[in-house]
């Protein structure tokens, strides 16, 4: 289910017709639309100097959560552990920030330029634990992927 993505995740990384930033929106989107239990899908990236994520790109409801200070919920763990962190029931975790009430769980795999952690990309579902190795493996060749532009 997720390998037929990879061909289409290269094609607008590839795309140098449009900018960073669209096709940023436009896998965020893709990801969304075609895996039935990424409900929400965003990039949050490290804000300047500051030990803080900035929401970027994303796609799915609105979040009020668009700067989380590093250490807090589960994007600001990833920011200090530079780990993926895969939580299959959002209720056990005790540094948990709620974005909605309907996700159950989500994954959150950090994007590394040259190395360092520069942001994550966030998956929020709707649907109790629904995440596997094959989610871990396939967001980190789209963030591989993603780091080649930015």
């Amino acid at each position: 289910m997720l390998s037929p993505l990879r061909p289409k995740i290269e094609a607008i990384v590839n795309n140098e017709n449009v900018e960073i930033k669209i096709r940023l929106q436009q896998i965020c989107d893709l990801l969304r639309e075609n895996i039935s239990y990424y409900d929400w899908v965003g990039f949050y990236f490290k804000n300047g100097t500051k030990d803080e994520l900035k929401l970027g790109p994303y796609s799915g409801e609105p979040t009020d959560h668009t700067i989380i200070p590093f250490g807090k919920g589960i994007c600001g763990q990833v920011a200090l552990s530079n780990e993926n962190f895969v939580v299959p029931d959002v209720k056990a975790q005790d540094n948990y920030i709620a974005c909605s009430i309907n996700v159950k769980a989500e994954i959150v795999v950090p994007l590394f330029v040259n190395g360092e952690n520069i942001g994550q990309i966030d998956i929020d579902s709707n649907t109790a634990d629904p995440f596997n190795k094959d989610d871990e493996e396939f967001l980190e060749f789209v963030n591989k992927e993603v780091a080649k532009i930015l």
